[in-house]
Order: C-alpha cells, then structure tokens, then sequence
C-alpha cells in the first residue's frame, strides 16, 4: 500500500464502531468527514469510485453479525469475503475463528481500507484485488470453504456475475452465505431465508440509490440468505 493512500483513507474517514457490531472497528464516512461531502461527480473528476468501502451497509453488518452469532459456520474454515468494501463480514469470520481469510474488492482504495481495518481490529486477512468474476480468472474455487456476499447486488449488471460465481462455489461444496437488506437485482427465488436483523443505519442521502432504496430511514431490515440446494 501507498502512503498517499493510506493518507487519502485515513483523512477522509474516522473511526468508527457499526451500531448491529459493536466488535468491530472500522474507517468509515461520517457526517464530519470530507468523503461524506463529496458528490459522486467530484470523486469521478478525480479518477476515484464512490466509496462503497467507507460505509457499513446493512447487508454486510447482517451478514457480519450472523457468523459473529454462528462461529461454527466459519471456525477452522477458509473463507473468501467477495465484494469485500470495509472488509466488515472477513473481519467478523476472522474473529469468529476462520482459519484463513481473503478479502477480496476490485476497488484499489477498498483493498487499503481492508488493510487499515485488519490492522484496527488486530487480525489478519489476505487482501485480494483480483477480478474474480471475471471469466479469465485463475481463481480455483475449491480452495474455499465459506463464501461470504455482503451488499453485492447493487448493480443489475453485477449481479448475475456474482450469481455464476456464487453457484461455481456451491457447486464446488462451498457454504454460501449472502447479506443484503432487500435489493432488486437479489435473486431470492433462487435463495433460503436463514435469518433477518434490523440494523440502525446512518440517513444517508449521497448513497441510497446504491443501497437500492429511496428513503433514508434509520433503521433497515437485512436478511442473511444461503442457495438454495
């Protein structure tokens, strides 16, 4: 990692605990943080995505609580965190025992948040930015034993990528455990409800067209999902 980066990151976020996972520590956007007053326009003149990294959004904070809740589902095991952004959902399966980690973003400036947050939180992952949907990928899915998806189907065009992958996993005995707080492109007839969460979440207006939603309600309902058999 840069020092610029880490500089970028660490400037433009605070410290932060998310309200449903209070064990764990993370950068993360706040009203008196300057990435919170940039629009999506101004980062984008500068060569930056929108930060994704830099909030706790519900799907990942459900999905995060549940392996904290259900260390059994991840102990001794090796667990990739897709879509990684705070690294919130490597971090709780790290916590909760997981014998490896990798996190895994596309997003350059994610993957050094994931570091930051790693090191915050005194635990260690593998940071990945590897393009792992992409079909040129190397990445061997039997390699993992827990996949993780916290808010990955804010994008119609993401999502069926992540559903292919998701069900390459699967197919390859992987436990599969999605986070997401009732998006459109979530394909739940395909999905087993295993548990809801109502998660407190920051009004946010900048980012609630990515959360897949229209209102800025402080509290939201999260459900965990796994593939259907």
């Amino acid at each position: 990692m840069t020092m610029d980066s880490v500089h970028f990151v660490r400037s433009n976020t605070a410290i932060e605990v998310p309200p449903l996972v209070p064990e764990i520590r993370l950068h993360l956007a706040t009203e008196v943080t300057p990435i919170w007053q940039a629009t999506e326009q101004i980062l984008a003149r500068n060569g930056l995505p929108p930060p994704f990294w830099a909030f706790a959004w519900a799907g990942g904070q459900a999905l995060a609580r549940y392996v904290l809740d259900n260390p059994d589902r991840v102990a001794g095991r090796r667990v990739l965190d897709l879509a990684s952004g705070s690294g919130i959902g490597g971090l709780a399966a790290k916590k909760a025992g997981a014998a490896h980690v990798i996190a895994n973003d596309v997003d350059y400036l994610a993957t050094i948040a994931i570091a930051l947050n790693a090191e915050l939180n005194d635990v260690c992952v593998e940071v990945s930015a590897t393009d792992l949907l992409s079909p040129d990928t190397t990445f061997d899915v039997a390699n993992v034993d827990v996949v993780l998806v916290g808010d990955g189907f804010y994008d119609h065009g993401l999502s069926p990528r992540i559903v292919s992958f998701v069900h390459q996993c699967r197919a390859a005995g992987a436990l599969v455990l999605i986070g997401d707080p009732g998006r459109a492109d979530l394909p739940t007839e395909l999905l087993v409800r295993v548990c809801d969460y109502v998660v407190p979440v920051t009004k946010d207006r900048q980012y609630t067209a990515a959360a897949g939603h229209g209102d800025e309600h402080d509290l939201r309902r999260a459900t965990v999902w796994t593939p259907s058999a």
